[in-house]
């Protein structure tokens, strides 16, 4: 008998490097804690998970799964 909530991990991969994360990550909580982003940073950080880009307001609604590839990188600009 186990006491108390069982939280399970999952595998992913983030810019291909592995990671065993609680499967109930979002994308954003993800970011956060590996200091990616940090709430209003002037830094801006473009993500993709699984070759998809992720938009910044998305990403808290984006649960991580297991197997799944985030890729973090500068957004191009210009014009």
């Amino acid at each position: 008998m186990s006491i108390g909530p069982t939280v399970s991990t999952i595998s992913i991969t983030v810019n291909g490097i592995p990671h065993t994360i609680p499967g109930t990550l979002t994308l954003g909580q993800l970011l956060d804690q590996l200091n990616v982003t940090s709430g209003d940073t002037t830094i801006p950080v473009a993500s993709a998970l699984n070759g998809q880009y992720v938009a910044r307001r998305a990403r808290a609604s984006v649960v991580l799964n297991d197997g799944d590839a985030v890729t973090t990188f500068e957004p191009i600009t210009g014009g």
